[in-house]
């Protein structure tokens, strides 16, 4: 590997390559990659003058913005690790990953979706967070004070830093959720990121051509290692959508010749229903890259019809291993639809029955994976990690399902609790552990159920504690300001206890039945 297998050995390479090609653009401003790599070594200046650099941790709590990118650019040339923050989080879930994850520094947004994010974690215990620039604040903590509190691009501390900066280096630690009900920080280095995802763009068909619209969120692998990352390494120019808006995703198509989409079926569902009957120019789309959840085949006709998407992609990939396995250009939509594709290059993926044997083509197991882009391991949790990868450096998913015989893998189940949910994984036992400081509720089991939109959606199954009282409305209210949005459930059933096994374990295919 070399210098450009790192995030900001991979930036730099394309602002010398295509100074001046537009690498960004955000309503009526523009930025060219030679800027915006500028830009970032000025934010890596401030951040080296605070002693932070090789070895701390940078979290970013804030939406898709051209600051966000800025602010875990400059912590990469500086080498430091970022941690993203889901927009989502309240104040008790952010505050248990910034204490976790060691963030020496908060770049956050003061306001988002009606919520003040310094105020939602001032209650919270952070004695090794120094220091929260607030990227629309004017003042003191604000983001063009932080910036010019540095030394500026030509700062040649700046250089000595990013040179120091090896594939080998830690380049995020983003948490996950878990069946332990606890995120787990998942450790990736430069070298995992930077030449998984120039596979990835291979495969889907990115090209330096594209202009590409990133609606999935930047805390999200999708969103930040498959969207801007991708567009740094390749000089495509990104434009990056705050929060999800069907008539603003159509004008941006429309107005700035979009040609790039990636994102849950949820997305191309949303844009298909709210553009019914309306005439749209959409001759620039050329390439729509969707996993994440099941996608019914005539989504993916309707995609190619009557969204003008000529390539339509689909895909398997985890937090813990980034991108797996991708369909690709030439494949047929039931193709598409049925399968998540064959793996990238770099990675192997096998199947195996419950004694870790591999089964034959077609046959249903669990799916494991090793090779390029796998996890280094957890975040300080060695067992964990030990129980994730065994001795032969297979990463098991968790997840069940079968390869045919020319490669194309089916997802047909799960180990693990989880559900999907607008394309965020949902853990019950993390939803749980947040249900259960409701004051009314003594105990609480939930499963994701089917729905339209959101491919499933959780419902929980409560048992309120003795001389307690509570609805379903209540508790979905309290839920939404408790947790993020995705994990709220949003049906509640009352019950006086739940269906158990031997062991005492909640049997949760007992609890669909219901």
């Amino acid at each position: 590997m070399s210098v450009v297998d790192t995030i900001s050995g991979a930036a730099r390479a394309t602002a010398q390559r295509l100074p001046h090609k537009i690498a960004l653009i955000e309503g009526a401003h523009s930025w060219t990659f030679a800027q915006l790599y500028d830009d970032a070594r000025a934010v890596a200046s401030a951040y080296l003058a605070r002693g932070i650099g090789k070895g701390d941790v940078v979290a970013i709590w804030a939406p898709n913005r051209r600051e966000w990118i800025l602010a875990a650019l400059g912590a990469h040339i500086a080498g430091a690790a970022i941690t993203p923050l889901n927009t989502r989080m309240k104040g008790m879930e952010a505050g248990d990953i910034l204490r976790r994850s060691h963030a020496r520094l908060l770049v956050c947004t003061q306001a988002f979706m009606g919520f003040d994010y310094p105020a939602m974690i001032a209650d919270q215990s952070l004695p090794e967070l120094s220091e929260i620039v607030i990227i629309d604040g004017d003042g003191p903590d604000g983001w063009a004070a932080f910036v010019a509190s540095g030394k500026g691009a030509g700062d040649p501390a700046v250089d000595a830093a990013e040179q120091a900066v090896s594939p080998a280096d830690l380049s995020d630690i983003m948490f996950t959720s878990g069946t332990t009900g606890s995120p787990k920080g998942v450790l990736h280095s430069h070298g995992n990121v930077v030449p998984l995802f120039r596979a990835w763009a291979e495969r889907v068909d990115l090209q330096e051509s594209d202009r590409y619209l990133i609606a999935n969120p930047f805390f999200h692998t999708f969103g930040y290692k498959a969207g801007w990352v991708a567009c740094l390494a390749l000089g495509v120019t990104m434009l990056p959508m705050a929060v999800f808006d069907v008539e603003e995703m159509a004008r941006l198509i429309e107005t700035e010749r979009v040609s790039f989409i990636p994102g849950p079926p949820a997305i191309y569902q949303s844009l298909l229903q709210g553009l019914a009957g309306q005439t749209r120019d959409f001759s620039s789309m050329r390439v729509a890259v969707t996993g994440a959840a099941p996608v019914p085949p005539v989504l993916v006709e309707r995609m190619r019809r009557e969204l003008g998407m000529e390539n339509v992609v689909n895909g398997y990939g985890m937090t813990e291993f980034g991108a797996i396995a991708m369909t690709g250009k030439a494949d047929p939509p039931e193709i598409v639809a049925n399968t998540c594709g064959y793996a990238l290059p770099g990675v192997e993926m096998i199947c195996v029955d419950d004694a870790g044997r591999p089964v034959k083509a077609g046959e249903t197991g669990e799916i494991l994976v090793r090779g390029r882009g796998r996890m280094l391991g957890y975040h300080k949790d060695p067992e964990a990690t030990a129980e994730a990868i065994d001795t032969n450096g297979w990463l098991h998913t968790g997840d069940v399902g079968s390869i045919d015989a020319a490669g194309y893998l089916r997802i047909t189940d799960r180990k693990k609790d989880m559900y999907i949910s607008g394309g965020f994984n949902c853990y019950p036992a993390e939803i749980e552990k947040l249900l259960a400081a409701h004051p009314a509720i003594e105990q609480a089991a939930v499963i994701g159920v089917p729905d339209e939109r959101m491919g499933e959606v959780g419902k929980a199954f409560i048992i309120l504690r003795p001389g307690m009282a509570a609805d379903a409305a209540g508790i979905i209210a309290w839920s939404r300001e408790n947790m993020a949005n995705y994990k709220a459930p949003r049906s509640v059933t009352f019950v006086a206890e739940f269906p158990r096994n031997a062991g005492g374990k909640v049997l949760r295919t007992a609890l669909r039945a219901l």
